[in-house]
């Protein structure tokens, strides 16, 4: 199964006005996606509640929703993202409470609506996940988890991601075409494209064949990751960042100097064995490289989106185009 990047849709909640709006567009982008009016229902309850609850709580925020491409149709991501104070997230996630001082349905009732629900919160704020499908959907949740966002919100995005899954192995691609704008996709696009294709082949034919298809493009900084099910390989060429985050140490993934589609060495990948059960954290240089999850106090055991999405609040550099893809390196992915 192959998924292609796309953009994270970003809705700001900053005044009780929005929250009908994030409403109508969730439902919408639901229905259009193969939700039944029931289940696109549970997706309006759900982002009411969520935009009702970072109103409440923070004043302001944001809501992230994404489309999920599932073996058979789609689910709908949404997370509910804010920089305010600490919160009770227990009492939160008690039926009638409300951290406004008014009857409030909960996040308990949120929880109970999502298939897949979970929530970050520290003295920074507060990131809360809900993936929903369709009933008719039993299939189990894939535990990757991204944010991509263009710089000034343009609708060409220089970045490209792109996820494959073959039984119990991933294959993760992440490019960033030089510079922004139309140019640095058509760029990234070429990469992904030839990627896509054949995403579990050998690390450095795939990659010439990208660097090729790249060729006459601005050309971009691309690495993926190869993951069978125990070890992986890494092959990366510019300033793409990896991270290997395991239970008891992380490891940066080292990529070769130069331009995919401009000039690069011969670029060999590198091996890491037993890597089932670490995370693998990708990101282009919209993110600042500063970051430790030791910092964050048990966020390493948050899905994977919860992470990806805590990153990007905290460190996203605000001057290019940033993606931060996160996957769970575990054999139940098949």
């Amino acid at each position: 199964m192959n998924i292609g990047g796309t953009l994270t849709l970003v809705l700001p909640i900053e005044d009780s006005s929005q929250i009908g709006h994030a409403r109508r567009t969730a439902q919408q982008l639901a229905e259009k996606n193969g939700f039944d009016a029931t289940d696109a229902g549970r997706v309006a309850l759900v982002v009411t509640e969520l935009a009702s609850n970072v109103l409440k709580h923070a004043t302001r925020g944001e809501l992230h929703l994404r489309i999920l491409p599932r073996p058979s149709g789609f689910g709908i991501e949404i997370l509910a993202v804010d920089r305010a104070a600490g919160f009770d997230l227990q009492a939160c996630l008690t039926d009638g409470f409300s951290t406004g001082g008014t009857q409030g349905i909960g996040l308990g009732a949120v929880s109970r609506q999502a298939d897949v629900f979970d929530v970050y919160a520290d003295h920074r704020g507060a990131v809360l996940l809900t993936r929903l499908y369709p009933r008719s959907d039993k299939a189990p949740d894939r535990r990757f988890g991204v944010t991509q966002h263009s710089l000034h919100h343009d609708p060409a995005c220089g970045d490209v991601w792109h996820l494959a899954f073959d039984g119990a192995c991933i294959s993760a691609l992440v490019i960033d075409g030089l510079g922004h704008g139309e140019e640095a996709e058509r760029a990234a696009r070429a990469g992904e494209k030839v990627f896509a294709l054949a995403p579990f082949a050998s690390p450095t034919l795939l990659l010439e064949d990208m660097h090729q298809a790249m060729t006459g493009t601005r050309g971009g900084a691309g690495a993926f990751a190869q993951f069978n099910g125990d070890a992986l390989k890494f092959v990366g060429i510019g300033n793409i960042g990896a991270s290997l985050i395991g239970p008891d140490k992380s490891r940066g993934l080292a990529s070769h100097p130069g331009i995919v589609g401009g000039q690069y060495r011969r670029a060999q990948p590198f091996d890491y064995a037993q890597v089932n059960g670490h995370l693998l954290i990708m990101y282009s240089d919209g993110l600042q490289s500063r970051w430790n999850l030791q910092d964050y106090p048990g966020l390493v055991h948050r899905h994977p989106a919860v992470i990806a999405t805590v990153l990007h609040r905290d460190f996203c550099r605000g001057r290019d185009d940033v993606t931060v893809l996160v996957v769970a390196l575990e054999t139940a992915h098949g």
